[in-house]
């Protein structure tokens, strides 16, 4: 069940959200320094991560129905749509870059989701996700929105992914910082940042995939060898045409 725009939107509002946010961000853009001229889709929530790219791509923000929209950026044009997830209004093959936050795990149906998703992508197009770590404290406070829906192990995203026709290439993970609005705490977040991917790089806040969609060449199919194997039972001949001739008396 998709969490309400006006949740999400209070809680990226919010310290822990702006904390959350450029945490995350760095990581993305580190993964993804360079998507000039190429065309980038947001998938689920995820205009808070996209600001970052939107002077470089031809970037747009699809909203599940069931979550709602809400504008963005904040001066228009706006470059959001109000979307069926498993139907969305792209074409075959015609985005390069895709990003899902808030999607995959309230997603009632997350197997369909990602083969629309490979629908849409171009061959050699990148797609990264961010999803709830199933081992870490944030999936297990529901003050956050990734707090809400399924989160997944590091295993289950991959059988998800390969079912899906994806090849995972990458991984990291996120918000090692506990969720809560401490101001001690989220002063110090980039440093809570550095010591968790080396003392408890497992137990992240989310977990991080990037993967490209697989495409299969078609295999011709072979002609069958008729030789001496397989021959003829009887060979033809020329047939002759016999005259009847009344006979003379």
């Amino acid at each position: 069940m998709y969490l309400d725009i006006v949740e999400l939107r209070e809680f990226y509002a919010g310290q822990l959200g702006r904390v959350a946010r450029r945490l995350l961000t760095r990581r993305l853009r580190q993964r993804w320094p360079n998507v000039s001229g190429e065309v980038m889709v947001g998938l689920g929530y995820a205009c808070p991560y996209l600001d970052v790219f939107i002077n470089e791509s031809t970037t747009s923000a699809l909203m599940p129905a069931g979550q709602g929209a809400a504008n963005w950026p904040l001066q228009p044009p706006f470059k959001t749509a109000l979307v069926d997830e498993f139907e969305l209004p792209l074409d075959d093959g015609s985005v390069d870059r895709l990003l899902i936050v808030h999607a995959l795990e309230v997603s009632e149906a997350p197997q369909a989701l990602l083969r629309e998703v490979w629908r849409v992508l171009a061959p050699g197009g990148r797609m990264m996700i961010v999803v709830s770590n199933r081992r870490g404290l944030w999936a297990r406070v529901d003050s956050t929105p990734f707090g809400f829906g399924q989160p997944f192990s590091r295993v289950q995203l991959t059988r998800l992914l390969r079912d899906a026709m994806f090849s995972p290439v990458a991984w990291f993970g996120a918000l090692h910082i506990p969720p809560f609005s401490f101001r001690l705490l989220l002063k110090s977040a980039v440093a809570w940042e550095r010591i968790g991917r080396w003392l408890w790089s497992g137990f992240s806040g989310v977990i991080v995939v990037e993967a490209t969609k697989q495409v299969f060449a078609p295999i011709p199919v072979g002609r069958r060898r008729i030789g001496r194997y397989l021959k003829p039972a009887l060979e033809p001949t020329l047939g002759r045409t016999a005259a009847l001739v009344e006979p003379k008396n």
